[in-house]
């Protein structure tokens, strides 16, 4: 049995342009759906976070309306409440990467937050770039990549090709307007090749140890894909 690090965010809000701060956190299935998946095979999950805080869940992510219906939404709340991990997060700042087999980023507006300009985050994304680690980001945790400083000061994950959340997803989602910036936008300012498909599909993007997912329906297949390669 291998363990997996879920680095998760520890923002409940998001700080839209005007200075309004927006309820957030982490998004439930993007959390729910490769725990299932990781535990299912085995595997041991520990949750980082900055500080070691609990990660808050954005309450939106457990809507009837985003899960397909009341009686999932209620089986996500549920698994949620069963993550036991969630409520006994260790320090980012503590983390040692020889520990994990795999290195695993869920989204929600949370990461746009805090683990966008988290150093600690950057130094283990960093690292487990260049140790070859299996590395799993789902929607806006690429947020994180952005912490990510290459020797040189450049973005350690320029080049890559990845998803994430898009552009047309925020507007979307009804948020893009009020946003001090886009993650397509700013992943593309810092070299990372984003690779968009249609809005709210599931697409997964494989680039050498790096795999990234655009939206929460990409959660599941990319756990797939991490476990593949934990073999």
């Amino acid at each position: 049995m291998s363990k997996i690090l879920f680095v998760m965010t520890g923002a409940d809000r998001w700080t839209l342009a005007d200075g309004t701060q927006h309820p957030t956190g982490f998004w439930a299935e993007e959390a729910v759906a490769p725990y299932e998946a990781f535990k299912a095979a085995g595997h041991e999950i520990v949750v980082a976070t900055p500080g070691g805080v609990v990660p808050p869940v954005d309450k939106a992510s457990l809507a009837a309306e985003v899960n397909g219906g009341r009686e999932n939404a209620d089986r996500i709340a549920a698994a949620l409440e069963a993550m036991t991990e969630l409520r006994r997060p260790v320090r980012l700042e503590d983390v040692t990467l020889d520990d994990y087999a795999a290195v695993f980023y869920p989204g929600g507006h949370g990461p746009m937050e805090d683990l966008a300009v988290n150093a600690d985050s950057g130094r283990l994304l960093t690292g487990a770039l260049a140790a070859g680690l299996p590395l799993g980001v789902v929607c806006h945790g690429p947020a994180a990549l952005l912490a990510a400083q290459g020797p040189d000061g450049a973005n350690a994950f320029a080049g890559y090709r990845v998803a994430a959340f898009t552009n047309a997803e925020e507007i979307q989602g009804g948020l893009a307007d009020r946003a001090r910036w886009l993650l397509q936008d700013r992943l593309t300012e810092a070299g990372l090749r984003v690779e968009a498909a249609e809005p709210w599909a599931p697409h997964v993007v494989t680039d050498r140890n790096l795999v990234t997912g655009q939206n929460p329906a990409s959660s599941a297949p990319l756990a797939a894909e991490l476990l593949k390669r934990l073999g």
